[in-house]
């Protein structure tokens, strides 16, 4: 449903109103109750996105949905790590040492 301008041309008040496309103009003023109410020509906007809550991911295309589940079927396939915790590798455990023996001798750049 559109949302229609009007102007008072009796009293100068300009309103606007919520309603079908279907419905009769008004004609009478909220302000000062005269029957001198005309409908004004509007920009002609489509969607008005007013407040919070529009995110970018509400209208993703089906195709994009369907490869997204399909993705996320494939990346949890194998179901034998419990607790979905990762686990560190090895190499990472070898830096990690090798980092705070650095630092405990005085570390830092060496030139």
């Amino acid at each position: 449903m559109p949302t229609y301008d009007y102007e008072c041309t009796a009293c100068g008040h300009t309103f606007e109103k919520f309603q079908p496309m279907t419905a009769r103009a008004i004609r009478k003023c909220p302000s000062c109750g005269q029957r001198a109410v005309r409908r004004l020509i509007g920009i002609g906007a489509g969607v008005i996105f007013k407040g919070s809550g529009f995110y970018q991911t509400d209208y993703r295309s089906e195709s994009y949905k369907k490869a997204a589940e399909k993705d996320k079927a494939a990346g949890s396939g194998s179901g034998k790590d419990s607790g979905g915790e990762k686990k560190p590798s090895a190499g990472g455990e070898a830096k990690a040492a090798t980092k705070s023996t650095d630092t405990a001798s005085g570390g830092g750049k060496k030139d």
